[in-house]
């Protein structure tokens, strides 16, 4: 799913793209896409566009006659910037909005359809859309931790929970995480001022690199891969591979289809999270250290 970095680097190709241009065409392929009734997609035609922003992880069009588009990729959505006119995919595509200088493709590679796409009018139908979560490069340190703290969650949970923090997914929740040298399964309420302070800082400085990193990486193009994983990440998506800190093997926890990647070494002192999926094939006689489970991989 996109997340704060990769919304800015959406943001960033299409400010030149679109920001004063009007919406000459409104076409959308996919009956599960547009998520409300009004104001009607016909309301957009000939209107410019004023503004672009993010609202947690999605992308908001401003119009004029305070009209908003808000784009909600989902996991596997994604945007192509292409000629005037271009077709819409027949298998992936959802959506295209016209401009003079080229048509804004939605696609999603995926057959369960979850991107979104909300239209709403004024400043107040758009708070309606916002899930309440504050910005992560916005708020000072007091805010943080008691944005943070409110609710017992793990830390992992916390991260992630867009009414708390606003843009943050799997992908750079690992990442803040291996920054900070925090378990992913440590509670909130338990955690000290001085971890508090390390998770406050490793957010500011993951979120910040990444959007940057991203951004000079594509430079004026339009970013045509958005991914979750890239090479250039400490933990997530590299179970197995040496941690960059310390070299010992990157561990994962599996829950449903999303994975978590730590380092025990440095994250959890070295002991093992119980990995629910090979729990129970161990029947519950789940290694505690890293030495114990290769032990345990070459008997």
């Amino acid at each position: 799913m996109p997340e704060l970095p990769d919304i800015e680097l959406y943001l960033h190709a299409l400010r030149p793209r679109v920001l004063g241009q009007s919406v000459l065409g409104v076409r959308i392929a996919s009956p599960f896409l547009l998520r409300t009734v009004q104001p009607s997609v016909d309301e957009l035609l000939g209107k410019r566009v004023l503004s672009l922003g993010r609202l947690g992880k999605r992308i908001v069009l401003g119009l004029e006659g305070e009209l908003y588009v808000v784009i909600h990729l989902m996991i596997a959505g994604r945007f192509r910037w292409k000629p005037p006119g271009e077709k819409i995919p027949g298998r992936l595509g959802l959506a295209a909005f016209d401009f003079e200088d080229g048509t804004l493709l939605l696609t999603e590679a995926s057959k369960k359809k979850r991107a979104a796409l909300h239209l709403c009018r004024g400043e107040r139908g758009l708070v309606e859309q916002d899930p309440g979560g504050i910005e992560p490069l916005q708020v000072d340190y007091p805010g943080f931790k008691a944005a943070v703290l409110e609710r017992n969650h793990t830390v992992k949970r916390a991260l992630t929970d867009p009414r708390i923090l606003s843009g943050i997914g799997n992908a750079y929740s690992d990442e803040i995480l291996h920054r900070a040298r925090l378990s992913p399964l440590i509670w909130t309420t338990r955690m000290t001022e001085e971890q508090v302070e390390r998770l406050h800082e490793a957010t500011r400085e993951v979120l910040s690199e990444w959007s940057a990193r991203l951004i000079e990486q594509h430079g004026e193009a339009f970013p045509e891969k958005v991914t979750a994983f890239r090479p250039e990440m400490a933990a997530h998506g590299k179970y197995g591979e040496p941690c960059p800190r310390c070299g010992d093997p990157i561990q994962r926890i599996v829950f449903a289809s999303r994975e978590t990647n730590y380092c025990a070494t440095c994250q959890t002192g070295g002991k093992l999270l119980a990995d629910r999926a090979l729990s129970r094939l161990l029947k519950g006689d789940w290694p505690r250290s890293i030495e114990a489970l290769e032990s345990l991989r070459r008997g």
